[in-house]
């Protein structure tokens, strides 16, 4: 691996800001709220002793819902050896994060708090497309899968989120929305299509929480049709 100075635009310098998108959306994510990376302006990667490696990043996110953009430093820390695990990311972002979504979270929660008739689906349907209604499910996979792909990242891989081949609204319980969903993550370097299982909660006030992660045995399906 190159140390010193990063090309923007190779994979190094990108595989590590894509970790950061994750960590934002993990921290900051929501189903009205949901960051992407929009450019790497500079990289810069250094060995830490026994540690790992260390990459200091100048990047723009870029937040899809209001299409808006800010500009923000990042560190990533990819351990190495017997403390190998998952990335270690410092980032923050703050203008993006003064657009109030509250009240569209709460018209979404009170909904789904109390449909009568569970939510059961999968995202996109056969033709590639995704109802407006059933955005912010397709939002909270991606908040949820972030999780699993903050974890699984290191400085080999770079995923995104291919499919929510499964959605299953569960009961209720303490206030937080329930799901059961099935995730196709797309790991672009291998072009291997990985299933995972996500148990989690959500609600305006908690935010996403993971209750269970599960990858399942080997997809062998086509690959999911792309969404922007």
């Amino acid at each position: 691996m190159a140390t010193g100075e990063l090309n923007p635009n190779h994979y190094p310098a990108r595989r590590a800001a894509q970790v950061v998108q994750h960590y934002l959306n993990t921290r900051y994510g929501s189903p009205y709220r949901l960051f992407g990376l929009h450019r790497v302006h500079s990289g810069h990667a250094e060995d830490v002793a026994d540690t790992g490696r260390k990459y200091k990043l100048e990047i723009t996110v870029q937040e899809f819902i209001s299409n808006t953009t800010e500009k923000l430093s990042a560190e990533v820390l990819f351990p190495r050896g017997e403390s190998q695990g998952s990335p270690q990311v410092h980032a923050s972002c703050q203008e993006l994060l003064k657009i109030s979504i509250k009240s569209q979270e709460e018209a979404l929660y009170q909904q789904y708090k109390t449909n009568q008739s569970l939510l059961k689906t999968h995202l996109p349907d056969s033709y590639g497309n995704i109802e407006p209604d059933m955005q912010p499910f397709w939002h909270l996979g991606i908040l949820a899968s972030s999780f699993i792909m903050l974890n699984e990242s290191n400085e080999n891989t770079l995923y995104n989120m291919a499919q929510v081949a499964n959605i299953t609204q569960l009961a209720t319980e303490n206030d937080q929305l329930k799901f059961d969903y099935g995730i196709l993550l797309h790991e672009m370097v291998s072009q291997e299509i990985i299933h995972w299982k996500l148990l989690f909660t959500w609600s305006p006030s908690e935010g996403v929480k993971v209750l269970q992660m599960e990858q399942l045995p080997r997809c062998h399906c086509e690959k999911p049709p792309n969404i922007n």
